[in-house]
């Protein structure tokens, strides 16, 4: 029984991704702060709020897309165990769509009440309104049938989207009540650099992964296409950073973010490596990715916070 229970804890951690949900924290953060930056009254209380509903949206869109990866009706589930084993977390015994569907749903639930909250403390307007119903439709699209992208080769665009950009534009606008252009200017890199960490993170599984059937972008592309992407995408968020300066974006805003390149020039050059035929270093490549976009953002968000 202690087994078993074990066995299940781990299982929800892994499917609820702690650096996924890390990455959004980060990420309102960032968006809040570009409210405080503009000179808004940060409101604390919103500030938990609001921060707890995303949390809580992504732990649902997490939810659903492991209950839709479960079963739907499989007591042996032997072939189910093989393929989760291979590319993801190995499903306990005694886990099922039905057992997990009140999660999934309390979860919803929880959101739907923490909106309740925000509406009574004033901070959903109309455009908020549209972004979260934006956010929420991409979740859901993202996890659940008839559409699930998780698995079609758009997944990581759908979280590039969901995290780096709707995530820092909630937290603005329930701060502001309205947008703001500063959203655009820091947030289109970031989705671009998270998409080039999750290309390059999917590439250490990219044999297992078409031998599985899971269409990642990756796999989609192919390989060689999915590589140059890769470097593409770094080269356009930083492009970007720079376009922004240009029109507008303070210095004290695009040198921090800029700080980042050398290490981005890097993972670009450990992809063109690989694609030479070099004996790829995962690790390195994996971590240099993580560290590209986490400190671009983090460095991003702690100008913004002290500026």
């Amino acid at each position: 029984m202690e087994n078993q229970n074990s066995n299940l804890l781990t299982y929800f951690v892994r499917i609820l991704r702690p650096g996924t949900l890390l990455a959004g924290i980060l990420l309102y953060t960032l968006g809040v702060g570009i409210a405080n930056y503009l000179g808004e009254t940060i409101n604390w209380s919103v500030f938990g709020t609001g921060l707890s509903l995303v949390l809580i949206l992504l732990v649902s869109c997490f939810l659903l897309k492991a209950l839709y990866d479960l079963p739907a009706a499989d007591p042996s589930r032997s072939q189910h165990k093989a393929r989760e084993s291979s590319t993801g977390p190995e499903v306990p015994e005694n886990l099922t769509r039905t057992t997990l569907l009140p999660v999934a749903f309390s979860a919803l639930t929880v959101g739907a009440v923490l909106t309740v909250i925000l509406y009574s403390q004033g901070a959903v307007t109309p455009p908020t309104m549209v972004i979260l119903g934006a956010a929420f439709v991409a979740a859901m699209i993202y996890a659940i049938p008839p559409y699930r992208l998780v698995y079609s080769g758009y997944g990581e665009l759908i979280e590039a989207i969901l995290l780096a950009s709707f995530i820092p534009a909630l937290a603005y606008s329930f701060q502001s009540g309205e947008l703001h252009r500063l959203l655009a200017m820091l947030t289109f890199p970031l989705m671009a650099l998270y998409l080039a960490m999750r290309l390059a993170g999917s590439l250490p599984g990219y044999m297992q992964d078409i031998k599985d059937e899971r269409s990642t972008l990756m796999v989609r592309l192919g390989w060689q296409r999915g590589m140059n992407l890769h470097n593409l995408l770094i080269l356009f968020a930083y492009l970007l950073l720079g376009l922004a300066a240009v029109l507008g974006l303070p210095w004290s805003l695009t040198w921090p973010g800029l700080l980042t390149l050398p290490l981005g020039i890097f993972q670009i050059w450990q992809m063109a490596q690989i694609s030479a035929g070099a004996s790829p270093r995962w690790r390195v490549l994996t971590l240099t990715a993580l560290a590209v976009f986490g400190f671009t953002a983090y460095l991003l968000a702690f100008a913004l916070w002290t500026g």
